[in-house]
């Protein structure tokens, strides 16, 4: 297992706790927080190994906060995965296409959680 630095933003306090404790469980280091404005500045602030992103944050649309990112020459390679509730036919495909590198329907299934973030995060000689 690669220990990595995840960016989890979330404005749900269940669903960050929920994730935060699995990723932390398995021994990853976890930036917290709450809205995209926060996931700016922690992104202007370091660069994480993945960022696990709801989609819906406080009524913001999470792929603006994709495309910045995709945008940065400094963020570009960081893998985003989509955390959402819209599990609708065609939300997984209209998120991958908007740049995310994967996608995780809510509620979450704690059993597979962090395996599937794990296959996202970069080789260990890449961190």
């Amino acid at each position: 297992m690669t220990v990595a630095r995840v960016l989890v933003v979330e404005d749900n306090e269940q669903n960050l706790e929920l994730t935060t404790f699995l990723l932390e469980e398995a021994g990853h280091d976890v930036l917290a927080v709450r809205s995209l404005d926060e996931a700016r500045a922690a992104l202007a602030a370091e660069v994480p190994d993945l960022v696990l992103l709801d989609m819906n944050v406080a009524g913001e649309d999470g792929l603006r906060l994709v495309d910045e990112i995709r945008h940065q020459p400094r963020l570009v390679r960081v893998p985003v995965l989509a955390l959402t509730a819209h599990a609708m036919r065609g939300d997984r495909e209209r998120f991958l296409e908007g740049g995310c590198d994967g996608y995780i329907a809510k509620p979450i299934d704690v059993r597979t959680f962090v395996a599937t973030v794990e296959i996202h995060l970069p080789a260990r000689d890449e961190l």
